[in-house]
């Protein structure tokens, strides 16, 4: 019995053994498992929320520490993008678009830094390469002012439209199409279009400072009622001035730019300059 025992009480030994080891194989599962959720979390705060040139660098490390990793890669470009430095997230996009590992959403950004960089031919074949099926409000947007650089305005408005019906925040497409009817000479149809911009998002100055360029066109230089501060009253004036200038209507000029001055509440530099220019030449 003792011969037999020994055994038995060795192969409990081992089975309690293999029990303790069991928790702590467990243990690290978990912490691996913690470990890339964290990874997950960070590179979406740094996508997000971290400064753009801090994310490059947060990027372009992990990138060359583990390059075989695409979705770091596509942190990298997306923050090349927002750090403002188009040629060089082209370059990357380009390395994630042609690793095999590819989305379509993938080859839209690829786009759309291509016509960040300025290369709207490469821009307008990538998304042509892209299937018609795949149907997001950023393609549409970019198939838009592609349409625009090359003047195909019904395939410019087609596109715009299509892109309004996929987004929940319209505002910055109205702006776009607005200015493209501006571009066209359509200037009550581009008042139109960034007055709801401006309705969709008070705050987009851009959509105001075009309103007024609208306007200006039109020889209405009255400016528009809409929520703005002292600071961009007074640089809406300046861009209705340099518009009624551009009309032949001079003196409304000097006048709006006067009121611009007074109407800052710090020095403005380019409204002082732009008035002072105008009455050296009208002395000269």
């Amino acid at each position: 019995m003792r011969n037999i025992g020994i055994p038995v009480l060795c192969a409990g030994a081992v089975f309690l053994a293999a029990c303790a080891q069991d928790p702590e194989a467990e243990v690290e599962r978990t912490l691996q498992g913690m470990n890339v959720i964290d990874e997950s979390n960070l590179n979406q705060l740094m996508l997000t929320s971290a400064d753009p040139a801090e994310a490059v660098n947060y990027f372009r490390q992990a990138s060359t520490d583990q390059p075989e990793r695409v979705d770091l890669k596509r942190g990298l470009a997306a923050s090349l993008v927002r750090a403002k430095r188009s040629v060089e997230a082209v370059g990357v996009w380009s390395d994630v678009v042609e690793s095999g590992e590819a989305t379509n959403d993938d080859r839209v950004n690829y786009a759309d830094a291509l016509i960040r960089a300025g290369d709207w031919e490469k821009a307008d074949a990538t998304l042509d390469a892209i299937p018609p099926t795949h149907e997001t409000y950023e393609r549409y947007r970019l198939e838009a002012m592609v349409a625009d650089s090359n003047k195909e305005w019904v395939k410019a408005d087609s596109f715009y439209e299509t892109a309004l019906g996929l987004t929940t925040q319209p505002a910055g497409v109205m702006n776009n199409w607005g200015y493209s009817k501006l571009s066209r000479g359509d200037f009550p149809e581009a008042e139109r279009l960034f007055t709801e911009a401006i309705k969709f998002d008070p705050n987009l100055f851009t959509a105001k400072n075009n309103l007024v360029l609208a306007r200006g066109a039109q020889r209405d230089y009255q400016l528009p009622v809409f929520p703005m501060s002292q600071v961009e009253r007074a640089q809406l004036l300046h861009t209705l001035a340099l518009s009624a200038v551009k009309q032949g209507d001079v003196a409304i000029g000097k006048g709006l730019l006067r009121e611009a001055i007074e109407t800052h509440p710090q020095h403005f530099e380019a409204a002082a300059v732009s008035l002072e220019a105008l009455e050296a030449n009208v002395l000269n």
